[in-house]
Order: structure tokens, then sequence, then C-alpha cells
């Protein structure tokens, strides 16, 4: 059995990477460079802390990997766990927050509701006036997501992937010899190549080659933007990756005292051309994003320089929910993250092998992550989202 991955970023390097242990021919299809869609411009965060039990139990199942990543791989991921902290200004968002610990405590996460002054002891900068309520899980945190992408790609080649760069597929075979009118391969630049499955893990392209499969998927590129900041007061290495829900704002300690800032500010959010979009940060976002940082803590001030900055996609649904099935015969789709992609890669990879070797997931129940939902209002919003 051959199997085609389109697309190398971490989702696709994962897939084909599990499926490779399982002795299938995979062949992995980069249009580029390995890690040059999202990946490598991910802030690398990897929690718990989701609002619905689909991408709670995602997490829980990608969380076990992390955690034995350098022992399987032999890559140091730089994974950190100085835990995640999310806070609400608004009373109906606390009530929401009280809603999704007892969710995640109900799968096992070691999340809690903490009162303003309780944050503040996890981020000592808090302006904790400023909120009415916090979530913390100790387990939570970050990685690089360069080096997870070099191990997963290393895994892969060393079970027997064909990691092929620089091979844009232009087409997706359906019909032939195949009475179900399921997918028979791909086209590529390069030429064709035969397969019993393609996996569309293509991220912010992913709706462009669902649609070459005769397929209308909801995935749809958003840009996002981070910056390195040097703060007038340094961020330890301790404090959470701190999540302002109320406004979009995030932060998390860099090296040396940096910080990560991030987040979503506008009600415009129009699509983006993944071939063509400004991969620098905004100016006046970035002054935006310093000034909401400098709002939720006292790390952040006038003085405050920014390093640099960068801007990457986001492949975004309606429901902020992946893409995970068999969409017609013989196509898998692993796309739609909204922004968390990276940290479900290696339960996703697993969710993948499944459906392929097995014919249908056990890892967790990924029934409400079908493309159907969303003709069939079947949807559940995941709000915990930054």
């Amino acid at each position: 059995m051959r199997i085609v991955v389109v697309g190398g970023g971490i989702v696709g390097l994962a897939s084909a990477y599990y499926l490779a242990e399982q002795g299938v021919d995979v062949v992995v299809c980069e249009r580029s460079s390995l890690g040059a869609g999202s990946t490598e411009r991910s802030a690398g965060g990897i929690r718990q802390q989701f609002s619905t039990r689909v991408n709670v139990e995602l997490s829980r199942a990608s969380v076990d990997a992390w955690e034995d990543f350098e022992a399987e791989f032999g890559v140091d991921i730089a994974y950190r766990r100085p835990g995640y902290l999310f806070l609400a200004r608004e009373d109906a968002t606390a009530e929401r927050f009280a809603e999704n610990v007892a969710v995640q405590n109900d799968l096992g996460v070691p999340s809690e509701l903490l009162d303003p002054e309780a944050a503040r002891e996890r981020c000592p900068e808090l302006r904790a006036e400023q909120f009415v309520a916090a979530t913390y899980c100790p387990t939570d945190g970050f990685a690089d997501p360069h080096l997870a992408l070099q191990g997963f790609a290393r895994g892969a080649r060393e079970a027997g992937a064909d990691v092929r760069t620089g091979v844009a597929v232009t087409d997706v075979l359906r019909g032939g010899r195949r009475a179900d009118g399921g997918v028979t391969g791909v086209e590529t630049e390069s030429g064709r190549v035969d397969a019993d499955f393609v996996v569309n893990a293509a991220g912010p392209w992913a709706r462009e080659v669902a649609a070459m499969a005769d397929v209308d998927l909801p995935i749809a590129p958003k840009r996002r933007q981070i910056a390195v900041v040097d703060p007038e007061t340094p961020v330890p290495a301790s404090v959470p990756l701190t999540v302002d829900l109320d406004t979009g704002a995030y932060f998390r300690p860099e090296r040396e005292g940096a910080a990560l800032v991030g987040g979503h500010f506008s009600a415009d959010d129009p699509d983006a051309d993944p071939d063509a979009f400004d991969r620098s940060s905004d100016l006046d976002w970035t002054a935006t994003a310093v000034e909401r940082a400098a709002d939720c803590a006292g790390y952040f001030g006038p003085d405050s320089r920014v390093r640099r900055g960068w801007a990457g996609l986001y492949a975004v649904t309606p429901d902020h929910h992946p893409i995970v099935e068999e969409t017609v015969p013989g196509l898998v789709t692993a796309a739609g993250f909204s922004g968390h992609g990276f940290q479900h890669a290696p339960a996703t990879g697993q969710i993948v092998a499944e459906l392929v070797c097995d014919g249908e997931i056990s890892l967790v129940d990924a029934s409400g992550l079908d493309s159907a939902r969303f003709e069939e209002d079947r949807t559940v919003e995941e709000r915990n989202v930054a």
C-alpha cells in the first residue's frame, strides 16, 4: 500500500512517521522546504486548556508523545512547561472558564480556576485588578517547532518514508481503476505518483488541495503575527504563556528575559493568499500588541524594544476545530487546526495512520471532526483561541 502525504509541515511529517512505522510505503510531497508553511512560524504552544472535549483529548494524546519525544527521536525540542495562564476580564468569560476547567479535570488535566491574586503568584507582574478570574495548568508549555519538525522528518525517513521537497502537487487524481470514484494518486511537477490514499495535510493550502479532488472544504488561510520583544522588566522563564482572552493578546517568555508577544485584534480578518502574503509583522499591529501586553502585565511599557517580528498563517475552520476524516474514498484530510496544528500533530499523525491502516479511529473520539458537521449544523465552537 502506498500513501502520498501532501504537505511537509509538522502534521504531514507526523502522519508520514506514524504511517511508515506501520510498514506503509509513504511519499511526502512538499512544494517548498520542510516547515516553510506555518510550522516554522508557530509560537510553539503545547496546552491542554481547551474548551471542548475533543481538543482536550487531542492534547492529552499529543502530550504523551511530546514528553517522550527526545527518547523516541533523539532530538531535544526545548520543551518547557511553565504552564498556561488564561485570563478573563468579563464575567461571562469567567463563567466559561469554570465550565472549561470542569471538562478538563474530568479528562485528567490538572487545570484549576484561580482568582486574580492567585494568578499573580504565577505571573508576578500581572495587573490583577484588570481581571475577574483565571485558569492555570502547570503541565502546559511550549517547544521549538523547528526542532520538533526535524525530529519527525528524521524519524519518518529512518522508518522508510520518501520525503520530497520542492515537489508541488498540481492535481489529485480520482476514478480510473477505482469503481467508487475514489482517489488514485497525485500529479506533481515531477510526474504522477500513484497511491492508495492521499493525505491532505497542506495547512493553508488544504482547501486548494481538496478542490483538486472536487471537494470543497471550509478552511481559510488567516494571517497572524508575532513579535520578539525586550520588555522593560525581563520576563522570567518561570512565567506561564499568558493569554488575555478578552483582548486576544498573549505573551510568553523567550530566551534571556525577552518575550514573544502575539494576538489578533481586528474584527477585519480577510483570507490571505498563502502564496503571496506579507511575512513581516506590521508596525501598527506591533505597537498594539505591546500596548495590550502592557495592559495585561507590568513587564511591558514605553521602553520595551522590538527585536523582530513575523507573520504566518492559521488554517481556520468556522468552529476552530480541524477536519480529520476520510473525506472521499482514498482522500484523508488532516487540516484546519486553526492555530493548534503544531501541538496536536502527534495525535493527528496517529489518527491518520489509524484511518489508513485500520479504517477507523480509536485513539480519541474524533467523530465530530468530519466535514459534514458544517452542513448538518453539528459544530461546537472552540472558545480558547488566541
